[in-house]
């Protein structure tokens, strides 16, 4: 039996849809596998699209698909070519009838391609697809998966967002795939978390039992997000990087904040990204007329991106529910005072380095932002606090090392099933 308790290890991630750009699950994937092969172990990531933009030597294998929801071509047909592979058919006929069927069919797809390859590999980690092919795997290799915080949070929160009985049917028909990883979380043996809340919460949805997780908080890229302290900020200017349509970020509640303040004293507030083009969040700017007021920057360099966070006053992360929350930590490892819900596991990552008020309630959010506004010296306070907190805290190196335990201990408890 060789013994890996030293050696460096040989991993394969797995990450159905991993957006390097927005979006906790790309974020991971990335700067995960970075540290991994900084602490000198061999990554392949096995992914769908889009690129999820490794940074070498990490490696990339693309799996073929349908890509429907590519937004240069969203919910394309398919030819009759690719309709006559019985996965994408699957894939296809899912979302016609409005599922979301790619963590499913991805792990079909991933357990076809590595069931060849297992001897290249000591440990399969998977990326919260939670499917059937990634349980297959299991079954042959060692495998552990991380699950950032329970989907059933986000159906919660979808279905409860809209008011008519069908918009609510559409939801849950969108996540009916919860079914599914409530049925693979019972079979695999070894899990990551990036929070204790999302640990206490994974445990009481999935009913897994406590003594299979690890912990392991995220890092946050300083080498992206760091303060820039030759750009001066500008007064009365928030940011927030909650760009997104899902009711889960709370992007509602800060508008509703932000159109009250601004009918006593001049505010402006920077949106990172873009809504839908007619979804809820653009209809409630039309609503509030707010469009004098807010600037949507849509996809930008991280060049600007830091520039963004030094010309603003203050960060808002408004969400109503995060398994970790990497906007509270790059705000802070930008050196910019924080306002944050409790939402989640919020509170674990800013610690008393942020201001803290209760999810969605825009009337709180209103009074936070006054007040910090207010008063320079506390804003000042927090953003240094902020700074430090994620340095001795919240590194991708840390986190590598965490991981690194996790895979042994998993990989020794697979070889004395």
């Amino acid at each position: 039996m060789t013994d890996i308790s030293n050696r460096p290890l040989r991993i394969c991630m797995i990450s159905y849809r991993s957006n390097p750009h927005c979006g906790g699950q790309g974020v991971y994937v990335r700067n995960l596998a970075k540290a991994l092969t900084d602490l000198g172990h061999r990554v392949e990531v096995v992914a769908g699209p889009p690129d999820p933009l490794l940074i070498a030597p990490s490696k990339l294998t693309m799996l073929d698909c349908l890509d429907l929801y590519n937004a240069e071509n969203p919910f394309r047909t398919p030819t009759v070519g690719e309709l006559k592979n019985p996965i994408n058919l699957m894939e296809w006929l899912s979302i016609s009838t409005m599922g979301y069927p790619e963590p499913k069919t991805f792990g079909y797809r991933a357990y076809n391609h590595l069931k060849k390859r297992l001897d290249e590999f000591d440990i399969i980690h998977d990326n919260q697809s939670l499917s059937y092919g990634v349980w297959a795997l299991s079954r042959l290799k060692p495998t552990i998966a991380t699950i950032h915080h329970p989907i059933t949070r986000d159906r919660q929160i979808a279905v409860k967002s809209v008011p008519s009985f069908w918009q609510k049917i559409k939801q849950l028909r969108w996540y009916s795939f919860i079914g599914m990883q409530k049925r693979v979380v019972k079979r695999l043996p070894k899990f990551i978390t990036v929070s204790e809340f999302s640990k206490a919460d994974i445990h009481e949805e999935f009913s897994v039992p406590a003594d299979r997780f690890h912990v392991v908080p995220n890092g946050i890229n300083t080498e992206l997000f760091y303060p820039l302290p030759h750009i001066e900020r500008e007064a009365n200017r928030l940011i927030v990087t909650n760009s997104a349509d899902q009711p889960l970020k709370g992007l509602n509640y800060l508008l509703k904040a932000v159109h009250a303040i601004s009918l006593k004293r001049e505010i402006k507030l920077t949106v990172i990204g873009a809504p839908k083009e007619g979804g809820p969040i653009e209809r409630l700017v039309d609503e509030l007329d707010m469009g004098r007021i807010i600037h949507f920057t849509g996809r930008v360099s991280n060049d600007a991106f830091r520039k963004h966070y030094a010309k603003a006053s203050i960060a808002v992360v408004p969400s109503v529910y995060e398994g970790f929350g990497l906007p509270v930590g790059e705000a802070m490892a930008s050196g910019i005072p924080v306002i944050s819900t409790t939402g989640g596991a919020l509170p674990e990552v800013a610690g008393e380095a942020a201001m803290l008020v209760p999810p969605e309630n825009p009337e709180a959010l209103e009074a936070a932002i006054c007040e910090l506004l207010d008063n320079p010296e506390k804003a000042k306070q927090l953003g240094e606090a902020g700074y430090k907190r994620v340095q001795e805290s919240f590194t991708w190196k840390n986190a590598a090392e965490q991981t690194v335990n996790a895979y042994r201990e998993a990989i020794r408890d697979h070889r004395t099933i």
